[in-house]
């Protein structure tokens, strides 16, 4: 088992930026694919942005150019650098391993005037 607390949320105007931050319970990732995923509004949980062992990176059509994942292997830490956030960019974002069910409590992101 393997806990992810994700932080970084919070709000901001169209345009801005954001910078979430993933640490694991333990050091998975040179095992494990990660992956950040968001949970708009009365809509189901998406995929937005994954990084491979090898430290290749798959994106959502939605987040290209504009969100950024990396990670810190010696801290254990998954990173998503979010630019030019948009309105619809509003969720609660998740980190976790695909196919697994290890669910945060997420954190929450507002983009709004």
């Amino acid at each position: 088992q393997v806990q992810f607390v994700e932080s970084g949320g919070g709000w901001v105007q169209p345009g801005g930026s954001l910078r979430l931050s993933c640490p694991a319970s333990r050091n998975i990732f040179s095992t494990f694919t990660i992956g950040w995923y968001y949970q708009p509004p009365g809509k189901e949980r998406e995929l937005v942005a994954w990084i491979s062992p090898a430290g290749g990176t798959v994106y959502a059509d939605f987040v290209q150019g504009r969100f950024t994942i990396s990670r810190d292997n010696a801290k254990s830490t998954v990173y998503l650098q979010m630019n030019n956030l948009k309105p619809e960019d509003t969720a609660v974002y998740y980190c976790k391993r695909p196919a697994y069910d290890d669910w945060g409590q997420g954190t929450q992101v507002t983009v709004s005037t």
